[in-house]
């Protein structure tokens, strides 16, 4: 495929859309800032060294959408309809969830509008409070959310109204052609067992980035518990591990290990399970096999330290 951002010559060059319909298009972009629980509370409580810093952040993320062209040099100038930015602040964890909307009416998308606003509020967050620590993390901008265009729509995750939820991750499954079996199966297992998770699973294709961004916004959201199915074995199209590492903060390999053990007591094939568990803030996001057999086989080897795990996150004692 050529790339639609270079001349003959190969020189990069303004992609031309003249001939696009224009439509409605919206996007939704997020970023965390992870700080001490601390020197939160002082940003919330005090206003911090510098003033209102969520105030600040926001209007900042708010002027950078609108002049993201001037930031990006191959980007369209666009007529924005609107922009939204909210900053959600979690005490506990010390970290702050921001979720940035663009919407235009235009030939073009807004993807850029909308990561470039989250990606300068979340700095401007660490200038607000660089003075209280120096070594704050923003940790993640993703495009987690988008409608209009060609290209189609990525969903966003619902927000969190349960305690967990079960992802999974098939190209049949999310193309229609093929019933997902093991994802209604690990909800009952975990209603069964008394968590509050959600009722239905949500199905998304073998792409690392859409799973990276589903995953990270599920967390962020507020779900306690992210059970993935699917996708943790040698194939080439199996990314979910992969992405699932690029969203947790910390590796639980015990727990991960605890999946494998039970499976091989099994089948021998288990081993080739590359299955991830590791936490992001105080979400638990573990893989589990596709098939429905080692998807509650891995489920069934988890249950018993799988509360206990999530209080601990929640900042219980041990």
């Amino acid at each position: 495929m050529k790339p639609t951002h270079l001349d003959a010559d190969g020189a990069p060059r303004m992609v031309d859309v003249g001939d696009k319909p224009v439509s409605v298009r919206r996007a939704v972009a997020a970023a965390v800032v992870r700080m001490r629980p601390d020197v939160l509370a002082t940003l919330l409580d005090a206003g911090g060294p510098k003033g209102d810093a969520f105030v600040t952040a926001r209007l900042a993320g708010i002027g950078a959408a609108k002049r993201t062209s001037e930031l990006i040099p191959l980007c369209h100038p666009l007529p924005l309809d609107r922009v939204d930015v909210e900053l959600t602040a979690d005490r506990e964890a010390g970290t702050v969830a921001i979720r940035a909307e663009a919407r235009v009416t235009a030939r073009t998308g807004v993807e850029m509008e909308a990561m470039t606003a989250a990606s300068v509020a979340a700095l401007t967050m660490y200038d607000m409070a660089k003075a209280l620590q120096r070594d704050i993390v923003i940790e993640r901008v993703a495009l987690v959310a988008k409608t209009g265009g060609r290209s189609g729509s990525l969903p966003a995750p619902p927000p969190a109204a349960h305690e967990a939820v079960v992802v999974t991750c098939s190209n049949r499954s999310a193309a229609g052609e093929r019933d997902d079996a093991s994802g209604p199966a690990l909800v009952a297992a975990l209603r069964d067992a008394g968590f509050d998770v959600a009722p239905d699973a949500i199905v998304t294709p073998d792409d690392a980035g859409q799973i990276e961004a589903l995953l990270s916004g599920l967390a962020d959201s507020g779900y306690r518990l992210i059970v993935t199915t699917g996708g943790t074995g040698l194939s080439p199209t199996d990314v979910t591990p992969a992405a699932t590492r690029r969203v947790i903060d910390r590796e639980a390999p015990g727990l991960a290990e605890m999946m494998r053990a039970a499976g091989m007591a099994s089948t021998p094939m288990a081993a080739l399970s590359r299955g991830v568990v590791g936490s992001r803030g105080r979400t638990l996001i573990a893989n589990l096999p596709g098939s429905p057999r080692g998807a509650a086989e891995s489920l069934a080897a988890l249950l018993p330290v799988l509360r206990h795990a999530i209080e601990q996150l929640a900042g219980g004692d041990h």
